[in-house]
């Protein structure tokens, strides 16, 4: 079946004329008849997105069997079976089938962005057919149809208009662009216009906000334009994140060292005259002991920890490894509206004559301060200032109202910011009508760029009017100063004319105010207008964005704006902020697409704001900044961010406002909608990091250092001294919960002071590596004292058991090496973490059974030891803990 209709062959339809495209869709204006629309519904399939086929199960689980240290347990696993050791087969498959569990509970996620297109869908569709207007089920839709539009409705299909009245729609989910769009039925457009400029269509998931309208729809399901970008994100493939690509690389070593070593071990054994089956269980342990089995579980219980912290913090996380890449982001790419912005347009200057009046604002909750001259200012004292309020509110349909404690627009945003700030001085439209009854109104259009109403006033009927500046101005022939009419002078209309273009180059969206009276015969025309003011209206920031971005910088992370709104109020908002760098610029969309991939990647790190960008132009960008070898996460709310939502290292999606899709196509979700929110998730995405790196020091120490216990007493001709069950033991249990304790470890102090890490740089450093090699050392040699001096002194069973023990006493005691930067003997460091000194007294505690309860003694090989022997195990176990934190200390 196909999924797109015949109107997506035509090229451009909002190129082309309404009659034109009637004509390429065999339709009219009067709408299909019930038997074509039949015909064509069964042609070319019901107006619905494609589902994407789920990742199943199986494949997931299988997934989880394709890592290399997976494969090196399986071989030691069958190596213990074909040997005849079933319990240390069973104990290694126990272990491998706990880690593969743990792998497929955590990544069995929704990698289906693609399903939640269903939650763009519209319901009901109001179409002409066989001449009569009907309801229909919107999934009936076929292009050719012809349907009717009216405020508060969503558009059910792509459409080409054919009749508009003052139609005004909301595109910020597939554009970007903050402000309603006005529509035109006759707009000549270039076949290049961008997406946001096509004010001849309609498009799928956008809402109408104001007017109404009909138009023939052109594309229907998987053709239309937020159906493309759905697919578009689809087709973005998954990349490892930084975390995984690190761990996958460790693994590798990690198996490559243990083949190295057990093949040593052997190829010795056989140069020294010893049988292959005496050291193939010598072998099992070294691969055993060179293989952390607690890493996987505890990298992901790490993570997991993150996601509550995170949780409590207002940001939820669908993929655990999305943590750890936000702590490496060395790149934000974010969405302007309702993200760098509040969302909601706010009057926030207005300009009289010979003054400017600033209005602080949030949203559209109607308080705020006036300001004039850096003082605040009382409304009530400004005759000029109420008159422009006054005729904001009245020459106005919109209204706002509160809703859980946030105060919303009904009706078109820039109409609602005027209304908010009426109430900001007090003003109320019902008061004012009271005062001054509506007459009549000339209703807002694309031709006439005005609305005016009329109300009945003590002397006479007077027009309110609002519009855009140039087309109002050059009806005034006069102006309001200090409540009193007087005429233009020569030149004082270029004056206006040049007071509105300061408001325009600060990225404002500018209104312009007049009143005038209505003579008796002027039917519904105003007559002469005088002028009152400029309104400046924008998306304001966001609370707490510039101190967020501020703090992004100092942690070495550059923040850059992606937007669908026009290159000056990008660049406007993006100085605001403090985005933009003393040699950084803005580049528009056209301009992206004209730069070959080698030039943007060139270019991208000198631009601070992207604006009119496309879906594809996003893509692009996210790729290129990658290309350069940054770890980008990307902020966004809107369909038209999904694809790069996708592509992007970790993406970011709006909890609130944000659509279905961009939030399946995100790793996370920020709950409350705040830029902030963040910030936070850098931070503890740089704490995880860092533990993780903590607790990856704290376990190839203790195995480097089982691996130099077995290797040492291998090289002097001393019987094996470790089990594979007892490495198990200790990998399992002594090592695995002081590294959970690892996990919750707090962050230091300047983690947001600190560069972001290389993301090519390996997971630990070569200082890291150096002291895991001089601790590996120290445990390994106090545990080859011990077992040294029990076999000494006695014999090879009390030799092993001392062995054993000594070396799960000075791994436990390890733990406090691997804490932070500064020595925790003293009791405030020390309970900094107390899940740490649980650990340490738990692990304690385990090791202690394996000593003194008989069945698990047998089962570990353990042999009861006398009080000398116990006080040397003791005081060897102490001595790497000890040296550690006097080291600590020295420096």
């Amino acid at each position: 079946m196909r999924e797109s209709s015949p109107a997506t062959e035509a090229p451009s339809w909002h190129a082309i004329s309404p009659e034109e495209a009637l004509r390429l869709l065999g339709a009219s204006a009067h709408g299909l008849s019930a038997a074509e629309a039949a015909h064509r519904l069964k042609r070319d399939g019901p107006n619905l997105f494609r589902v994407a086929r789920p990742v199943p199960a199986w494949k997931i689980l299988l997934d989880q069997l394709r890592s290399v240290v997976t494969a090196l347990l399986v071989a030691a696993a069958g190596i213990a079976l074909v040997s005849g050791d079933r319990l240390d087969a069973a104990a290694i498959g126990a272990v491998l089938v706990l880690n593969v569990l743990l792998g497929f509970v955590t990544e069995l996620r929704a990698h289906r962005a693609m399903e939640a297109l269903l939650g763009l869908e519209v319901a009901r569709a109001r179409v002409l057919r066989d001449g009569a207007a009907r309801e229909i089920d919107a999934r009936e839709l076929v292009a050719g149809d012809v349907i009717e539009l009216e405020p508060g409705q969503q558009v059910p299909a792509d459409a080409r208009l054919l009749e508009a009245s003052e139609l005004r729609a909301v595109e910020a989910p597939l554009t970007g662009e903050s402000a309603p769009v006005d529509k035109s039925t006759h707009a000549v457009l270039p076949r290049e216009a961008p997406l946001a400029d096509r004010v001849t269509m309609l498009y799928k998931a956008t809402s109408v906000v104001a007017g109404a309208g009909r138009a023939v729809t052109v594309a229907t399901g998987m053709a239309t334009e937020v159906g493309r970008i759905g697919a578009l994100a689809g087709t973005v493939v998954d990349e490892p994140t930084p975390l995984e690509r690190r761990l996958d690389a460790l693994g590798r070593r990690l198996v490559l060292l243990a083949l190295v070593i057990a093949g040593a071990v052997i190829g010795l054994g056989l140069i020294r005259g010893l049988e292959l089956a005496s050291l193939l269980p010598m072998g099992i342990a070294l691969a055993v002991a060179a293989v952390p089995e607690g890493l996987p579980a505890v990298a992901t219980i790490t993570m997991a920890v993150g996601m509550r912290r995170m949780i409590r913090r207002q940001a939820l996380v669908r993929r655990l490894p999305a943590i750890e890449t936000l702590g490496s982001a060395t790149v934000i790419c974010t969405d302007k509206t309702g993200t760098l912005t509040a969302g909601a347009m706010a009057a926030v200057v207005l300009r009289l004559r010979h003054r400017q009046i600033e209005v602080t604002s949030n949203g559209y909750a109607p308080s705020g301060t006036f300001i004039s001259g850096g003082a605040p200012l009382d409304p009530a004292r400004d005759p000029d200032l109420l008159l422009a309020l006054r005729i904001g509110i009245l020459a106005n349909h919109a209204d706002i109202r509160q809703e859980n404690g946030t105060w919303i627009a009904q009706g078109d945003p820039t109409e609602a910011a005027l209304v908010a700030l009426a109430q900001k001085a007090g003003l109320e439209r019902a008061a004012l009508l009271a005062e001054w009854p509506r007459e009549g109104e000339i209703p807002f259009s694309s031709e006439r760029l005005l609305m005016a109403t009329f109300h009945r006033a003590d002397d006479g009927v007077l027009a309110c009017v609002k519009g855009a500046p140039g087309r109002l101005l050059a009806r005034c022939t006069g102006v309001i100063e200090h409540g009193v009419r007087r005429p233009l002078r020569q030149g004082e209309r270029e004056e206006l004319s040049a007071l509105n273009l300061e408001l325009a180059a600060r990225g404002l969206r500018v209104l312009a105010l007049a009143i005038g009276p209505v003579p008796p015969r002027a039917d519904s025309e105003p007559g002469e207008l005088a002028w009152v003011g400029f309104v400046g209206l924008a998306d304001p920031p966001a609370p707490g964005v510039r101190e967020t971005i501020r703090s992004l910088h100092d942690a070495g992370i550059r923040t850059v704006m992606l937007t669908g709104d026009q290159k000056l109020t990008a660049e406007a908002v993006a100085r605001e902020l403090g985005l933009m760098r003393p040699d950084d610029t803005a580049l528009d969309g056209a301009d992206v697409e004209r730069l070959g991939d080698r030039e943007l990647e060139d270019a991208v790190w000198r631009v601070a704001a992207f604006s009119r960008v496309s879906p594809e132009t996003k893509l692009r960008i996210v790729g290129a900044f990658q290309r350069r070898g940054e770890v980008v996460a990307m902020l966004g709310d809107g369909v038209n961010d999904a694809p790069a939502l996708r592509k992007a290292d970790l993406g970011a999606a709006m909890g609130i406002r944000g659509t279905d899709l961009a939030k399946e196509a995100a790793d996370i979700v920020l709950v409350d909608d705040r830029f902030p929110t963040i910030a936070a998730a850098v931070e503890q995405g740089r704490v995880i990091f860092d533990n993780i790196r903590k607790f990856v020091f704290y376990l190839f120490s203790c195995n480097l250092a089982e691996i130099i216990v077995l290797f040492g007493a291998i090289a002097a001709g001393l019987p094996s001294p470790l089990l594979p069950l007892q490495i198990l033991w200790l990998n399992l249990l002594t090592d695995t919960f002081p590294a959970l304790a690892l996990a919750v470890e707090p962050g230091e102090a300047d983690v947001m002071r600190q560069p972001p890490r290389d993301p090519d740089a390996a997971l630990l450093s070569g200082r890291a590596l150096r002291g895991i090699g001089f601790y590996a050392a120290l445990i390994g040699g106090a545990a080859l004292a011990g077992y040294g001096w029990g076999l000494a002194t006695a014999g090879a069973d009390v030799a092993r058991t001392m062995g054993f023990m000594t070396l799960a006493l000075a791994q436990i005691f390890h733990l406090g090496n691997a804490r932070g930067s500064g020595p925790v003997l003293a009791p405030a460091a020390a309970f900094r973490n107390r899940w740490a000194v649980g650990a340490v007294l738990l692990s304690i505690i385990l090791q202690g059974a394996a000593a003194l309860i008989d069945p698990l003694a047998r089962v570990l090989g353990v042999v009861p030891l006398s009080p000398a022997q116990w006080a040397m195990v003791a005081g060897l176990g102490l001595v790497p803990g000890v040296v550690g934190q006097v080291l600590k200390a020295a420096r």
